[in-house]
């Protein structure tokens, strides 16, 4: 009995243990992006702008912006770009990106979980494992782009 009990805690502490996974958005909400430009700073006539969307780990729906210098040619250096709290992908970081894009660097500036067009709840919220897994995942879909070399990241 007392194994039996033994084991099925272990169980139970394995289960609970597992990575978290949730429903995309957190929040069950259908994300609709507009390819529209929606920035406080002006548009880049030196870089290909478009809205794209990926996980972190968590389940939780990030939304970016992706720049591209104009005929780049070869793989591309990439950096991801994220805002102080409480910052989106419309003010400063989507700017320091399409200036990074500009000088030949395939970038991409995201709203973090619980921010800005980013899934997660509640809103406005800080959490810096989840932050820094949002980070994790950003370049994770940098290395997936095939404009881009892993080592320069």
């Amino acid at each position: 009995m007392r194994n039996v009990v033994l084991i099925s805690a272990c169980v139970a502490m394995l289960m609970g243990c597992s990575q978290p996974k949730q429903e995309a958005n957190m929040n069950n909400q259908e994300t609709t992006l507009t390819q529209e430009w929606d920035k406080v700073f002006p548009k880049s006539d030196k870089v290909e702008h478009k809205k794209i969307t990926f996980h972190n780990r968590y389940g939780i729906e990030l939304v970016a912006d992706m720049y591209v210098p104009k005929n780049a040619q070869g793989k591309l250096a990439a950096i991801a770009v994220s805002g102080p709290f409480g910052a989106v992908k419309e003010q400063t970081s989507g700017l320091y990106a399409q200036h990074m894009a500009e000088r030949g660097f395939l970038t991409i500036a995201f709203d973090p979980s619980f921010t800005g067009e980013s899934g997660g709840e509640p809103r406005r919220m800080a959490s810096p494992d989840i932050n820094t897994e949002d980070f994790c995942a950003t370049y994770g879909k940098t290395q997936s782009n095939r404009r881009t070399t892993y080592h320069r990241l």
